[in-house]
């Protein structure tokens, strides 16, 4: 299975969220991608491009609550601390893509 991995590219300790990213990834089984933040695609767009199963990230603090809400039309959301696990809506919770 594929995940796409999103840091914020402000992040004063990004090298310790990768770490987190990668350490999850592995745990789970993912093979791991990691979004561009520099791409003109925003992350929605790249996880739908790539077709990911989960977007991974070190914490919920790095996506705004519409990016969330965003994602979850299509995949799964996980994030490594706290330990917290978002699942896509389903067709039949009222959710239409």
């Amino acid at each position: 299975m594929e995940a796409l991995a999103w840091l914020d590219p402000t992040s004063p300790t990004s090298e310790w969220d990768e770490a987190q990213i990668r350490r999850l990834a592995r745990r789970l089984g993912y093979v791991l991608h990691w979004a561009d933040a520099c791409s003109v695609l925003g992350l929605v767009e790249q996880a739908a491009g790539l077709g990911v199963d989960v977007v991974l990230l070190p914490s919920s603090a790095h996506l705004d609550a519409q990016t969330l809400n965003r994602l979850m039309g299509f995949a799964d959301v996980e994030c490594a601390c706290p330990r917290e696990s978002f699942a896509r809506w389903t067709a039949l919770g009222g959710v239409h893509r």
